[in-house]
């Protein structure tokens, strides 16, 4: 046998081998990225990113907002770097540069990037057209500095943006949205905040036009020690809801976590369902003390859409915006409370329950644009 049959054997046995390990390989970098990839319970028939939220619930022993070192909020500027990178593009394009239309020009685009939308944004460069010529501004790198002067003062209109829940009594917070925003998630992480804090909490799965949407919170329940109250697969929405605040109020339960259905907010049956719902709680007058909307920032000005037909049908109180850290349009933030009114009370930029957090418009504007 020569040298190049020689090394064509190897070769072969090489090729073979490889051949061989490489199914185990693939397998193996699957199940770590399963591990690792986190996924929405509404979109999956396993939890898999409970595990973090679990974790959360086992070891936090204080608010996630009362943690001194603050380490979620000084993970938000890293956590909004899709968003912020508009505005991290615009403040080098800024620099050694006069005051000019240009310099507007490139503030607008910037803003419009940032989907904030047009409405909120000619508001904006109105407030920060005035703050310039109030104060001679000539150089164009000191729009950034005004910029998040005007979003912080825009949001922070004296709005109130706790989470309301009375001591000593049944509280129902109830959870709408389309499918995919991130409700059942959201409940399982409000859940995990509100039971750090002391307070006791029930599920309430009205989503019972699929028997999967009462399993995975069911799933969540078991993780976080919760229990759930679910019915049976096409019942009433309104009867779960209103069996779950009859058994918080003869538990002495402070928190009811209502899950709904995550259907599209043009169908207006459904929406009259919502509005069923609410009637049903409110038959214990006091108990309904928040409606969540539950938005996926991804969806950009798509979420405006559905915050305003949302908000016109049961009376939103508050939004929740999910999928922040993974979004280059949370500009949108403005736009919901500019446009609409409605108060952004939480914002999701994790998967953890550390990671929902209390919305605070001078972090965001700082975050966002500093």
């Amino acid at each position: 046998m020569d040298t190049t049959e020689t090394i064509l054997l190897v070769a072969i046995f090489a090729l073979a081998a490889l051949l061989i390990a490489l199914p185990r390989m693939l397998s193996r970098r699957e199940r770590r990225r399963r591990q690792t990839e986190p996924q929405d319970p509404e979109h999956a028939g396993s939890v898999p990113g409970a595990a973090t939220v679990a974790a959360s619930a086992s070891s936090e022993t204080t608010p996630p907002d009362a943690d001194a070192d603050g380490l979620g909020r000084r993970r938000l500027r890293d956590r909004l770097g899709k968003s912020r990178a508009p505005f991290s593009g615009m403040r080098g394009r800024l620099k050694a540069r006069q005051l000019d239309d240009d310099a507007w020009d490139e503030l607008e685009e910037t803003l419009l990037l940032a989907d904030v939308g047009v409405p909120t944004t000619t508001r904006l460069l109105d407030g920060v057209r005035a703050r310039a010529r109030a104060e001679g501004l000539s150089e164009a790198d000191g729009l950034p500095a005004l910029l998040q002067a005007e979003i912080t003062s825009q949001l922070d209109d004296q709005v109130d943006r706790t989470l309301r829940l009375d001591a000593g009594r049944p509280n129902a917070w109830i959870l709408v949205g389309v499918n995919g925003a991130g409700k059942t998630t959201t409940a399982a992480k409000l859940a995990t905040r509100e039971l750090a804090r002391g307070h006791s909490v029930l599920f309430a799965a009205a989503d019972t036009f699929r028997a999967a949407a009462a399993d995975q919170l069911d799933q969540w329940g078991a993780r976080i020690g919760v229990e759930v109250i679910r019915g049976q697969e096409g019942g009433d929405p309104g009867a779960v809801a209103f069996d779950a605040v009859q058994a918080a109020g003869a538990r002495g339960i402070d928190l009811v976590l209502v899950d709904t259905a995550g259907r599209l907010h043009t169908k207006v049956n459904l929406m009259e369902e919502l509005k069923k719902i609410g009637r049903v709680v409110e038959r214990t007058p006091g108990t309904l003390r928040e409606v969540l909307l539950v938005l996926d920032a991804t969806t950009g000005q798509n979420g405006l859409a559905q915050a305003r037909q949302f908000a016109e049908a049961v009376g939103v109180t508050g939004v929740v915006l999910t999928k922040l850290d993974g979004s280059a349009k949370g500009g949108v933030v403005l736009s919901i409370e500019c446009e609409l009114g409605l108060p952004v009370k939480l914002i999701g930029v994790g998967e953890t329950a550390d990671d929902l957090l209390e919305f605070d418009p001078a972090e965001f504007s700082a975050a966002l644009v500093g």
